[in-house]
């Protein structure tokens, strides 16, 4: 058995004719594993969180959390995880401390042992110094961390992170992602959900790519990078007509997919570069446009989106 088990997840907002978040959804999780939920915005990642958390009822399908259903039996789903959520979900009148005491009180600790697990958190999250600002005052990075905090106070099996360093600083987003391979190396088993690459890259054993509610591939980077094969991403820059040039790049001999150009940027998969390139720029002189930039890129996960969806990841 799985640490975590999904299977044929689906959740629609709004039958018949609302959008569906999560389309049949398969994947799992390996006990000890950091497994990354890879997407942009709108994928699915965070309606599949919250189905594990147990805050949202699958129409269909089923998952299992250390061997519980999250629809059969929460309570015991809910003992075996922590979920940091996208959003801050602090008191900003209360310090960090009287926050994490708080939380731990919601989760029924008490006493002695709840003030000797919170002093733990705090020197975890690297907060002891400050503890009793409130944290209205506390940079986005600072609440970040002590999101995180929360969600460790009773010691979870599982820990969930959904987009925990958007919108932070550099330097706060270093420790967490730091703080997420600590977690991890004392056992902690992590699903991580991320619309960047490179912590996806940097974090994952294994990683699931997510597009418009589906889950396209499943795999480590080296599993996911070969269903590219052998082809080279081109990313190109031109001053104009980037739309018509698109068009006609898809129509060329061995080109895989062009991604949508975005402000004049754009992406080509190609069998052979070296021939291509030259062909790129003769097709610009004629539409009258210039290449303001030009480059190979390694094979990436970036790529394997392109080449699965015909769009680059930050689309």
């Amino acid at each position: 058995m799985e640490a975590i088990e999904v299977e044929g997840l689906q959740k629609q907002f709004d039958p018949p004719k609302g959008p569906v978040a999560v389309n049949d959804v398969s994947f799992e999780i390996h006990e000890g594993e950091v497994f990354s939920l890879l997407g942009p915005n709108g994928a699915g990642k965070t309606t599949t969180i919250s189905i594990l958390s147990c805050l949202l009822k699958p129409d269909r399908g089923e998952a299992r959390v250390g061997g519980f259903s999250v629809t059969r039996q929460p309570e015991k789903v809910k003992g075996l995880i922590g979920v940091v959520p996208q959003d801050i979900a602090l008191y900003e009148d209360m310090s960090g401390r009287e926050n994490l005491l708080f939380w731990g009180r919601m989760y029924g600790m008490r006493g002695a042992s709840l003030d000797k697990r919170v002093d733990e958190v705090l020197e975890l999250i690297g907060l002891l110094d400050r503890q009793k600002d409130r944290v209205g005052k506390y940079s986005g990075g600072m609440k970040r961390r002590v999101n995180i905090g929360a969600a460790l106070l009773h010691n979870p099996r599982f820990l969930y992170l959904d987009e925990p360093t958007v919108g932070i600083d550099p330097q706060s987003r270093r420790s967490i992602l730091d703080k997420v391979k600590d977690l991890n190396a004392a056992g902690v088993t992590v699903l991580y959900t991320t619309h960047y690459m490179e912590e996806a890259q940097e974090l994952s054993d294994r990683i699931g790519i997510m597009d418009q509610g589906n889950m396209i591939a499943v795999g480590t980077q080296g599993e996911l990078v070969r269903l590219v094969g052998e082809r080279t991403r081109i990313d190109v820059a031109l001053d104009r007509d980037a739309d018509i040039l698109a068009g006609q790049w898809r129509r060329l001999s061995g080109v895989t997919s062009v991604s949508e150009p975005d402000d004049g940027h754009m992406s080509l998969l190609t069998d052979d570069a070296n021939t291509l390139m030259p062909t790129l720029f003769e097709n610009a002189r004629t539409a009258g446009a210039r290449i303001t930039e030009i480059s190979l890129a390694e094979p990436n996960l970036e790529m394997v989106f392109l080449h699965l969806t015909g769009r680059a990841l930050r689309d």
